[in-house]
């Protein structure tokens, strides 16, 4: 019988098939272009079936089916190979067994260990009053107060700031919502974010994530942060804020700004629930309606922020925010360059120039930035579920950059 009709019978995919014919567990007869199926590989199918289901690997269904085929054994010869492999596996699987028993008992154990501690809010994260002076009206550029609010030890937690002209500002579980559209947002916290991330993003990207933040990490002297605004386009879930948190000066403020309530919640209670207290704002905000006043930022941070934001823009971000930030600056940044774009590349044509290096460097020139360190990282070319901005046949590379004006 042909392929197909065999797929019916024995209830399994034409792909299944074809995979136990490319290692030889299935013979058929090749008439012409086609292939005949006949009892012998039905049989064939039932034995294969029949070991899976004891554990035996498809390699080691090979190596017993060579026995079998190669071997010219006598039926009692026969029995004895087969009960040769059937006790090997067993006891195979009873030492698997016994492993998975210590496994189970020391996560249950390591388990409850975790249970047992308490990982709460140690303090909360709110606008801080004396910070209400690096904000202004976004209509008017008038001078915000506070209307009202909740504060606890300094801090706004929940409440307005108000201008002159009518415009109002809410604080919402201590973050600025810079727009009324981000009302209407859910703030639930997912928690597994990260877990998920990682779970579902390839290890090579991953390990040039942890590169770039390390070398970051080494090349920056966090003296230089001493009583600074630092302004971080982007924030997202943290990645560079966590690594670098505890490296902060306690008298630098720290503005963290993203369109994503739900990053910023998220980010907001992972350091709540850190031993370490810093000046830390949260903006909920489109980069170009950011109720800041100009020139506040002493150090700007465009860790993928620029490059998040030329997937949907031609205008290189840091040209368009560049009036919050001073004429003497640190910058940080790391953007996504591309080594060739495939034919079937996501990013729109016109948006494309701010993911090639030569492009980055030369608005990073026009903005008089001077590199103090920069790197190509290593080539990646694997992403993952929530880095699919490129495809198979394209390569990327991040450009990292800390320079100063």
């Amino acid at each position: 019988m042909k392929i197909g009709k065999f797929s019916k019978e024995i209830n399994l995919t034409i792909d299944t098939i074809r995979h136990y014919m490319e290692l030889g567990l299935i013979i058929p007869d090749k008439k012409g272009a086609h292939y005949d199926f006949d009892e012998r590989c039905k049989n064939d199918v039932n034995d294969i079936l029949e070991l899976k289901e004891m554990g035996f690997t498809l390699k080691e269904i090979t190596s017993l089916f060579t026995y079998k085929r190669l071997g010219k054994l006598t039926q009692y010869q026969e029995y004895e190979c087969y009960k040769e492999f059937f006790i090997n596996k067993k006891n195979q699987i009873e030492k698997e067994i016994n492993n998975l028993s210590n496994s189970l008992m020391k996560l249950t154990k390591k388990i409850e260990e975790l249970s047992t501690l308490e990982y709460s809010e140690n303090f909360k994260i709110g606008l801080d009053i004396s910070m209400i002076g690096l904000f202004k009206c976004l209509k008017c550029g008038g001078r915000l107060v506070l209307d009202k609010g909740s504060i606890e030890d300094n801090k706004i937690i929940n409440g307005e700031l108000k201008c002159d002209c009518g415009e109002t500002y809410v604080i919402r579980n201590g973050i600025l919502l810079a727009n009324n559209k981000f009302l209407c947002t859910d703030d639930k916290i997912q928690y597994d974010h990260i877990v998920g991330y990682i779970n579902e993003t390839s290890p090579k990207y991953l390990e040039k994530v942890y590169s770039s933040l390390e070398w970051i990490h080494k090349k920056v002297d966090f003296n230089d942060f001493k009583n600074k605004v630092i302004l971080d386009l982007g924030s997202g879930s943290g990645f560079l804020l966590r690594y670098i948190y505890n490296e902060l000066p306690d008298n630098s403020v720290y503005i963290a700004v993203d369109h994503n309530i739900e990053r910023h919640m998220f980010l907001k209670r992972m350091l709540e629930k850190s031993k370490v207290k810093k000046n830390i704002i949260f903006i909920c905000a489109d980069f170009l309606e950011m109720p800041l006043k100009e020139k506040v930022a002493d150090i700007v941070i465009d860790y993928t922020g620029t490059s998040n934001y030329s997937f949907e823009h031609e205008d290189f971000l840091l040209k368009s925010v560049d009036k919050y930030i001073k004429e003497k600056v640190l910058i940080i940044g790391s953007y996504i360059i591309f080594k060739n774009f495939g034919a079937n590349n996501i990013i729109n044509k016109k948006f494309r120039k701010n993911f090639m290096l030569n492009n980055v460097k030369k608005e990073l020139t026009k903005l008089n930035y001077k590199v103090i360190y920069e790197i190509m990282s290593d080539v990646i070319d694997e992403g993952g579920k929530y880095e699919d901005y490129f495809n198979e046949d394209e390569k990327v590379q991040p450009y990292l950059f800390y320079g100063k004006r």
